[in-house]
């Protein structure tokens, strides 16, 4: 029995396959941010197309699919949060960029793609018995600014781009077939489309980090401040205010970092394989053109610098927080056991003078009783003597004081200790 996962496994494997290109031939090429949870509305966008060409519909939940409808040809891919569909059409032009692939599709269709269109690249393979380009031809296809332009694949095409947006919407892509197979150009025109697409996934982070920029800088200042401030507190009171604030600044990291984490992520993975697309370019320099490898690390690699930044800037800021609050909480701490002592010795010296009390209370109970003890006996004597036998009261009330004042004692003394052992029986 196959594992149930095999066919999905080796699907991903033969994922996104290269398009054979047989020079001249036409490109565009569009990515959508559609999200994570949007893989059913960009499937059900594709099926569309196919029902109304009348074509198959591709399997449910694929994320890849390649067809020729004719008039173009179609390369959807699905992406984690993005969504691409590259266009070809086999077209020998005079102008590369006079006409485009993306002409032949239905325009209502392309209107009604979900997600928000953040790149958009007409390219244009030019075959190898087509005339050179001159510095003017290029200047009049591209951006002189930022015009990047190589050698590729060993020496086996050229290729220019400005990775500028033009007056159509789309930016321009530009590569001359010198030594190319057709495996080879789908290849090379897949890896320049990889490039433009992840440098821009990449760039998304950014205007999120300049957009909390001011808030960090603010709560870094105010975190400053507290670790100055943090000698000169005066009391329980102090401490409390200054750690209810070192709670608000955490909160206020922890939703900015909930905020960007997934962001600046995404970043970083999106910048490693814009690294790795450029490196198996395997560029060489072009007289006067800087390379793209030089165009992204002048242009992208600041930005990616700014967003791994502000990703360290958070964590060092969570972590300062962290040891202020420890800091502030073990100065309550000693502030409550000092109270806490202050309250025990308190306590014992109330226990003392209570212990006191009673003793002092004891005793006086002890000598009111033997007194009335020994009146009473007194009285008792009187009425015998008066009934005719021969005694002395004052003689016999004197000698059973003492009697009757240790008999007194021990009463008290027992019944004490009863009342703790009783007390001791209810705590068990």
């Amino acid at each position: 029995m196959d594992h149930p996962l095999r066919s999905v496994l080796i699907e991903e494997v033969h994922a996104r396959p290269f398009a054979a290109l047989a020079p001249p031939e036409q490109a565009s090429h569009l990515a959508f941010v559609s999200g994570e949870d949007a893989a059913a509305a960009d499937f059900a966008h594709l099926v569309c197309l196919c029902q109304r060409y009348g074509v198959s519909v591709p399997i449910h939940r694929s994320r890849h699919f390649t067809f020729d409808f004719g008039t173009f040809r179609l390369k959807w891919e699905r992406h984690g949060e993005f969504c691409t569909y590259t266009f070809f059409h086999h077209n020998r032009f005079e102008q590369p960029f006079s006409s485009s692939a993306i002409s032949n599709v239905p325009r209502d269709w392309l209107e009604a793609i979900p997600g928000n269109r953040l790149i958009a690249v007409h390219v244009a393979v030019e075959p190898r018995d087509a005339p050179p380009r001159t510095a003017v031809d290029l200047a009049a296809l591209f951006k002189s600014d930022t015009l990047s332009g190589s050698r590729v694949f060993g020496g086996a095409a050229l290729t220019w781009t400005d990775f500028a947006v033009h007056e159509d919407g789309f930016g321009r892509i530009l590569v001359r077939d010198i030594g190319l197979d057709h495996f080879e150009a789908g290849r090379l025109v897949q890896r320049l489309l990889e490039i433009a697409t992840y440098h821009m996934m990449a760039l998304l982070a950014l205007p999120l980090v300049q957009e909390h920029g001011p808030q960090i800088r603010q709560i870094e200042k105010e975190t400053a401040q507290i670790a100055r401030n943090m000698s000169e507190i005066a009391g329980l009171e102090d401490t409390r205010a200054m750690l209810t604030r070192l709670s608000r600044l955490s909160a206020d990291v922890e939703g900015i970092t909930a905020r960007l984490s997934y962001r600046v992520d995404a970043t970083r993975a999106y910048f490693a394989l814009v690294r790795r697309r450029i490196e198996r370019l395997r560029e060489e320099r072009l007289e006067r053109l800087q390379t793209i490898e030089e165009f992204m690390e002048r242009r992208l690699a600041p930005a990616m610098q700014t967003c791994e930044t502000t990703a360290r800037r958070l964590e060092s800021l969570s972590r300062r927080l962290a040891r202020a609050s420890d800091l502030l909480r073990t100065q309550v701490d000693v502030v409550l056991q000092e109270q806490n002592r202050d309250v025990l010795l308190s306590m014992d010296r109330r226990a003392r003078l209570q212990s006191r009390l009673q003793r002092t209370l004891e005793v006086i109970s002890i000598v009111a009783l033997t007194y009335y003890l020994a009146v009473l006996l007194m009285t008792i004597l009187g009425a015998v003597k008066a009934a005719g036998v021969p005694l002395n009261v004052e003689l016999v009330a004197g000698a059973a004081t003492p009697f009757l004042l240790g008999i007194i004692w021990l009463a008290l003394r027992w019944t004490r200790q009863a009342v703790i052992r009783r007390h001791e029986r209810d705590l068990d």
